[in-house]
């Protein structure tokens, strides 16, 4: 009786350790829930994305094409105030690249006479806010202040496809029954289906130096890509350490499971 205990308590352990390492390297269950809506709305469009599954890595051009759109277009409205230039490295920008984009900035500081001066932007610097504050962001975009983007792949339930479908959904004839109203837009994948936002991306509208066409679904896919590697930039590095902690767990495992046959074998 001790001998059959042992082994489906070994067996339980080890499914357990396994189950808690799988948990860890696909990130399962850390996505913030999205506010409870009874609105309707259209499910989001799925995507194949390069960071899925466990072993899912960073699109390195597609989210410097990504950071290219937020600059050109999305910075206008939203800011990214948890994200600072130097983050861009791990994205596959240069120290003198990421040099030069802090530079294009300047932020408020203190001379050595004690006079307020503006100076370059540095890479310890955070993105730069479009918007003094919350309330002159909501005054210049029809009363609803454009959320901050740094971790908005995480803060919606299926964020990667949810954010592409808004950013794609645009340009569809409303139901009917949907009234619309001035100044509002619809979109289908919005909870409510009317948005505050009027479609940002258009086609060519920014230009791609590695020569990718600018269409809007490739807009809406790279900024995705960009906005995924500023919500979990250690991403890649979690899941190697997953993976490896699977691969222990297995070997041990497997050396548990002897030593117990070993000791048990003495055992009459």
């Amino acid at each position: 009786m001790n001998q059959r205990l042992s082994t489906v308590l070994v067996g339980l352990l080890s499914a357990f350790f396994l189950i808690s390492a799988l948990m860890y390297v696909s990130n399962f269950g850390f996505k913030a829930p999205e506010p409870v809506s009874h609105a309707k709305k259209e499910m989001p469009k799925p995507q194949q994305w390069s960071f899925d599954g466990p072993l899912g890595t960073f699109d390195k051009q597609s989210i410097q094409r990504g950071y290219k759109v937020y600059k050109e277009v999305c910075s206008a409205c939203h800011s990214m105030k948890l994200v600072a230039f130097r983050n861009l490295k791990g994205a596959g920008f240069s120290d003198a690249e990421i040099k030069a984009i802090a530079a294009d900035y300047t932020y408020p500081s203190v001379g050595e006479d004690g006079s307020n001066v503006d100076r370059k932007g540095l890479p310890s610097d955070h993105f730069k806010s479009p918007f003094e504050t919350k309330e002159a962001a909501a005054a210049a975009n029809g009363g609803a202040a454009p959320p901050d983007l740094s971790l908005m792949a995480k803060a919606r339930e299926d964020g990667p496809n949810y954010i592409y479908s808004i950013l794609t959904g645009y340009g569809k004839t409303p139901p009917s029954d949907l009234q619309v109203p001035s100044g509002k837009y619809f979109n289908p994948y919005y909870s409510g289906q009317v948005i505050s936002m009027p479609q940002p991306l258009k086609e060519n509208q920014v230009d791609f130096q590695d020569g990718t066409k600018a269409t809007i679904s490739q807009e809406a896919h790279d900024v995705v890509n960009f906005l995924q590697y500023t919500a979990e930039p250690e991403m890649e590095l979690r899941k190697r350490m997953g993976l490896k902690v699977v691969v222990f767990l297995g070997i041990m495992t497997v050396f548990f499971y002897i030593a117990k046959l070993r000791i048990w074998a003495r055992v009459h």
